[in-house]
């Protein structure tokens, strides 16, 4: 199975030149460090910076650069900072072409709950509701299952939504996985993961049709 990493690594993939693409908290962070080669990207954080680079080497930290998770980042040549009425009328105009979450729970309609567990105590929902309702793209990365082994792709949430038939693409550590009507649709798998554990791990519907190749390194 992939790691944190290698979530992050894949879902690389998914970037396109000359997006503006915003990443969550958690895994989706890591996606910075993976840019393919020829790839021109800009990674907004919504706090308020433009031109997100990678995560700083040990000392090279800089405590005033951070990002929504409160991470210390770096910034690239012609990168910006802002306000955060700025970052939020970027994100609510539709001028991100991707945004990147994790997600404690995703349905296989599409819908996500990523901000709130019943009993536990949280600062608010952040900027999850506007990304998810304004994004024209939203990729999930997480887990495939949690630490009891329950699965987290189910055929509905339990947990509150932060958005409704919003997401198109969940990368796991076991898949990768489109959501269409039909629900789940098997893509790709992960190294040495077989067909028959992700229909295990998986709650909501899996459509497994063909053959279903591993993810390229």
């Amino acid at each position: 199975m992939l790691d944190r990493n290698g979530i992050a690594k894949r879902i690389a993939q998914e970037l396109q030149d000359g997006w503006y693409v915003n990443l969550g908290i958690g895994i989706p962070t890591l996606v910075a460090n993976y840019i393919p080669e020829g790839i021109n990207v800009e990674f907004q954080s919504e706090n308020g910076i433009l031109g997100m680079g990678p995560f700083p080497f040990e000392g090279e930290e800089d405590a005033d650069l951070i990002n929504a998770g409160k991470q210390t980042v770096t910034m690239l040549p012609g990168g910006s900072i802002f306000d955060s009425s700025t970052s939020f009328a970027m994100i609510r105009g539709q001028h991100v072409q991707l945004t990147v979450l994790g997600a404690m729970e995703v349905a296989d309609n599409g819908d996500i709950a990523n901000w709130k567990i019943p009993g536990r105590m949280v600062k608010g929902m952040g900027g999850a509701m506007d990304l998810v309702a304004s994004a024209q793209n939203i990729i999930v990365a997480m887990q495939h299952t949690n630490k009891r082994g329950q699965s987290k792709l189910l055929r509905q949430c339990t947990l509150p939504l932060t958005g409704v038939r919003c997401v198109k693409k969940v990368v796991t550590n076991m898949a990768v996985l489109d959501i269409t009507e039909r629900g789940f649709e098997l893509r790709e798998r992960a190294p040495g993961v077989t067909i028959e554990e992700i229909q295990n791990a998986t709650e909501g519907r899996l459509i497994a049709e063909g053959e279903i190749p591993e993810m390229s390194p």
